[in-house]
C-alpha cells in the first residue's frame, strides 16, 4: 500500500482532539505556520470544529504536529486576526461564533437586534459620570465648551462574549437624573420610557481601527487587534442631539449589511 503523502497527512492532522494528528516524517516536512493555519481553517470550514468549539491546547498542537511553539502561536494569531478564532483568558482558543448582522439604516437597540437573531445580549455599565464638554462635544451638542454632559461607558456581550465597548454622551438637560437609572440594559428604553425621548434619525460613521490598550483591556483581547469603530449621533424629532456614541467592536463580531431598494 502506498504511503500517504505529506500533504495528505497534514490535511488530516487536525481534529477537536489530537488523536488524528500526524507528525511530519522528517525535519524537512516540518509544519510552517501557514500549514497549521490552513489545517485549522479547513476543519472550521467543514464543520469539524463548530462555532464555540475549543481548540486543542498550544502544547497539544505543538506535540501533535512537531511544529515549534512559535510556529503554532503564529498560526493562531493569524486565525485570530482573520476572525476565525478567539482567545478566552486562562481558557484557551475557541472557534469564533457567527457575527451579528447590523443594518445602520435601521434604528434598533443593541438588545433588540441581537435577541432578534437568536443570540443572548447583555450590557454591563463600567463607569458613569458627569464630564465637561470638549470643543468637539460642544460643537456636536450645541453647548458651551466646558458645559456638563453625562458620560456612560459600557461593555456589551453577545452570548457572554464581550463584543464591544462603548462610550456614550448625553445632554443632561434632556435627561436629568439619567445616571441614577439602571443602565445595564437598553439606554434607548430608558430615554423613551422614562423621559419620552425617541430617536428619529441617526448619523453613523464606520471606520476600521486597531484596538488601543484601553479598548483591548475592556474587551479582554490583545491591543493592536483589528476592530470596527462606529460613531453615531442620534437626533429626536426636534433635531436635538439625544446621544453621541463611540462603539469599538471586535472585528469578527459584526457584519454590516444594508438592503437598498432602487427605483424603477
Amino acid at each position: 500500500m502506498m504511503a500517504a503523502s505529506t500533504t495528505d497527512a497534514k490535511d488530516h492532522a487536525l481534529s477537536s482532539t489530537t488523536a488524528g494528528w500526524v507528525k511530519p516524517r522528517s525535519p524537512t516536512d516540518a509544519y510552517t505556520y501557514l500549514d497549521v493555519r490552513d489545517l485549522i481553517a479547513r476543519h472550521i470550514a467543514h464543520g469539524e470544529l463548530p462555532h464555540g468549539a475549543r481548540l486543542p491546547s498550544e502544547r497539544q498542537m505543538q506535540t501533535a504536529t512537531g511544529a515549534a511553539r512559535g510556529t503554532v502561536r503564529a498560526a493562531l494569531f493569524q486565525l485570530e486576526a482573520e476572525g476565525l478564532i478567539y482567545r478566552r483568558n486562562r481558557s484557551g482558543w475557541y472557534v469564533a461564533p457567527p457575527p451579528i448582522v447590523y443594518d445602520p439604516t435601521r434604528w434598533e437597540s443593541f438588545m433588540t437586534y441581537v435577541a432578534a437573531q437568536g443570540r443572548e445580549p447583555r450590557t454591563e455599565a463600567l463607569d458613569m459620570r458627569t464630564c465637561a464638554a470638549t470643543a468637539e462635544l460642544a460643537g456636536i451638542f450645541g453647548v458651551a465648551e466646558g458645559a456638563p454632559l453625562f458620560e456612560i461607558r459600557r461593555r456589551r456581550y453577545i452570548d457572554e462574549r464581550a463584543a464591544l465597548v462603548e462610550t456614550i454622551f448625553v445632554d443632561p438637560r434632556l435627561a436629568p437624573g439619567l445616571l441614577d437609572h439602571d443602565l445595564n440594559g437598553s439606554l434607548t428604553g430608558v430615554l423613551s420610557g422614562h423621559y419620552g425621548i425617541d430617536v428619529v434619525r441617526n448619523r453613523v460613521e464606520m471606520s476600521p481601527c486597531a484596538l488601543t490598550q484601553r479598548e483591548a483591556d475592556a474587551l479582554r483581547v490583545r491591543s493592536g487587534l483589528p476592530g470596527l469603530l462606529i460613531k453615531r449621533i442620534s437626533y429626536d424629532a426636534k433635531g436635538r442631539v439625544v446621544e453621541y456614541d463611540h462603539e469599538y467592536w471586535l472585528h469578527d463580531a459584526l457584519k454590516v449589511t444594508v438592503d437598498i431598494r432602487l427605483g424603477n
